[in-house]
């Protein structure tokens, strides 16, 4: 008996298992490029070129561990882990932009030196090899591209693709003017730009996978309109105790106290049926917790104090 215990898993397999052997294409594409971009990048000293293979070879990384992730989120909830996996995304978001922020400043540090006295830099190994790279990179960051815009971990991943499509394109440029003007600035000061527009795509997803770990309310959530809703819906009196959080990027839960009148069981259910019905249609709350109330219940407040009232009440 206990095999059939269900602790609500979902049966769509959200992670997608169509999406892990694009992102394993992606990766050992990228694997291959690595070695072939820092070669060529050392043979025209070009920073540009080893910025973009540094930033290939996090992709590695990133490529890698969203993989891991992707096969822990497929698994389902236990005992142990009654959310499942769901959070493994995040934690990869959080390691993958807090990699990229760490990158971008060490190569805006390598680049102000450049800049300050700039090596002589081939030319045309810069342009081959950056169009080279621009195609490489292009084809594994469309790969990923549609999971990207619900996942945060894919996304992060997108991230790190589409910043080597620009440090290439980029590249790519400053090999054009240091050939027609032979301004060797022009590769330390392409790989700043693309290092500075790294860093603050980074940060958005670092600070949205902070705010998903702290169980912060979804920054698209309008509490006040939210509740607004709620009260709306004949048969509400009030709302307290209420936590609106994110297990994952497009996966949101909600808990709540109604307060309702005195009815029945079955009136109870219609009621909480149809408030499940409006979170779901209007913000995308996927998993509800109402306990309905005909009576005033603990202090009442809208947002309630977990801590003081585990000191209120000690075990």
């Amino acid at each position: 008996m206990r095999d059939r215990v269900n602790y609500g898993n979902d049966k769509s397999d959200w992670a997608g298992r169509g999406i892990r052997p694009r992102v394993a294409l992606a990766l050992w594409l990228t694997v291959g490029f690595v070695f072939f971009e820092a070669s060529a990048g050392i043979l025209a000293n070009s920073l540009a070129l080893l910025t973009d293979a540094a930033h290939n070879l996090t992709d590695v990384v990133a490529l890698a561990l969203s993989m891991f992730a992707l096969r822990l989120q497929a698994r389902p909830a236990s005992p142990e882990r009654t959310y499942g996996f769901h959070r493994v995304g995040i934690l990869v978001a959080l390691v993958n932009s807090g990699g990229l922020m760490v990158m971008s400043l060490l190569v805006l540090l390598e680049a102000y030196h450049r800049i300050l006295e700039p090596p002589n830099v081939q030319a045309w190994p810069l342009m081959a090899v950056g169009a080279a790279a621009f195609l490489v990179n292009l084809v594994t960051a469309l790969l990923i591209r549609r999971r990207g815009e619900t996942d945060l971990n894919l996304r992060s991943t997108f991230l790190h693709l589409m910043g080597d499509v620009a440090s290439t394109a980029a590249a790519v440029a400053a090999g054009v003017g240091i050939y027609l003007t032979g301004a060797n600035w022009l590769d330390p000061a392409a790989s700043a730009i693309i290092a500075v527009l790294i860093l603050v795509a980074a940060w958005r997803v670092l600070r949205e996978a902070i705010g998903i770990l702290l169980e912060a309310t979804p920054p698209d959530v309008d509490m006040n309109a939210l509740v607004n809703d709620v009260l709306s819906v004949q048969g509400v009196l009030d709302v307290h105790d209420l936590h609106v959080w994110s297990l994952s990027k497009n996966l949101r839960t909600m808990s709540a106290h109604v307060l309702t009148d005195d009815a029945g069981i079955s009136a109870g259910d219609r009621l909480r049926s149809q408030i499940i019905a409006l979170l779901a249609a209007e913000y995308n709350i996927g998993h509800v917790t109402l306990q309905l109330e005909s009576g005033a219940c603990g202090s009442g407040e809208l947002f309630c104090e977990m801590e003081s009232r585990a000191h209120a009440h000690p075990v």
